[in-house]
């Protein structure tokens, strides 16, 4: 097929219907078939069924494109994981094991996303809109650890917030990886992922001092813990723990 033939095909396809949809798309289902690193921007094109100069309409390169679907995946990430953790009802451990539980799924149900998001290799830093929404997504991690820390009991260091947020943001997504990659079932691990997030982060919070035997009662939670203040610009929100 020539080229200028190619192009009419394109403009074809850009006038009825939605060209950077399509390409969206289509970089969607190579990244589930190939991983974020294992297809270039013509084969975005082709897979969209138009020709290779068509996407340029819309992304400057094979890089924005991905970005764009790594945008797009944080934005659901952080209204699964907003509605998992539900202002923290009905208490703080509840709703933590809750949102531990949708960090996991969504890896599981969205795996071309949560490759874009989180193995591309993206540079974060350089999309201003994209640092935005993954640190949105990463603002209910830490508005649920400011609230574990909460609980921590009397006697006990207070940990950085920060700190443990990182953990188990670590934690979670290396769960998460793993059981991704398929190595779960080749290995025949004795246990789900969830159970293995909920036992790694049992371990963390008993090494830091935590009570891991009992639920805290919601009066006891109201009575020992003040709200922590959010950073400006970032959701509340908590996310997995142990019981």
């Amino acid at each position: 097929m020539s080229w200028r033939k190619e192009e009419r095909r394109a403009e074809r396809g850009y006038h009825h219907g939605n060209l950077k949809e399509a390409l969206l798309q289509a970089a969607l289902g190579l990244i589930a078939e190939k991983g974020a690193a294992g297809f270039t921007f013509a084969d975005a094109a082709r897979m969209a069924g138009v020709s290779p100069a068509a996407p340029y309409r819309h992304f400057r390169d094979r890089d924005e494109l991905l970005s764009s679907i790594a945008q797009r995946g944080f934005e659901q990430f952080e209204a699964v994981l907003t509605n998992a953790w539900d202002d923290g009802r009905p208490d703080t451990v509840t709703a933590f094991e809750r949102v531990g539980k949708a960090y996991l799924a969504f890896a599981r149900e969205e795996p071309a996303f949560y490759s874009a998001m989180f193995e591309s290799g993206l540079p974060v830093d350089l999309n201003p809109a994209l640092q935005a929404v993954s640190e949105r997504a990463f603002g209910i991690i830490r508005a649920a650890a400011e609230r574990l820390a909460a609980l921590a009991p009397p006697g006990t260091p207070r940990p950085p917030a920060l700190m443990m947020a990182l953990h188990i943001w670590s934690m979670s997504h290396g769960v998460a990886s793993l059981f991704a990659r398929g190595d779960a079932a080749r290995r025949k691990l004795p246990m789900s992922a969830e159970d293995l997030l909920e036992a790694e982060v049992l371990i963390y919070l008993r090494g830091l001092g935590f009570p891991t035997d009992r639920r805290p009662s919601p009066q006891t939670e109201q009575a020992d813990q003040k709200p922590a203040a959010q950073p400006a610009g970032k959701p509340s929100g908590p996310w997995g723990s142990p019981k």
